[in-house]
């Protein structure tokens, strides 16, 4: 898998998260064809990047 460019990324927090603190998972919904996901305590930390089909799926199996 190629690097994916994140620098467009628009990042948001859980709306799980009161918004205030800093133990979330964010994530980035307007890059295409992909989700990345990261940890909001270390903002220039590690990115795991998702196909949006895998994403999908790991979400429809946490809802069962």
């Amino acid at each position: 898998m190629r690097a994916q460019d994140l620098s467009i990324a628009e990042w948001r927090k859980s709306s799980y998260s009161s918004g205030v603190s800093d133990n979330c998972v964010e994530v980035a919904t307007n890059v295409p064809g992909v989700l990345p996901v990261r940890d909001s305590k270390v903002p220039d930390g590690p990115v795991l990047v998702f196909s949006t089909d895998a994403w999908t799926r790991f979400v429809a199996t946490l809802k069962l």
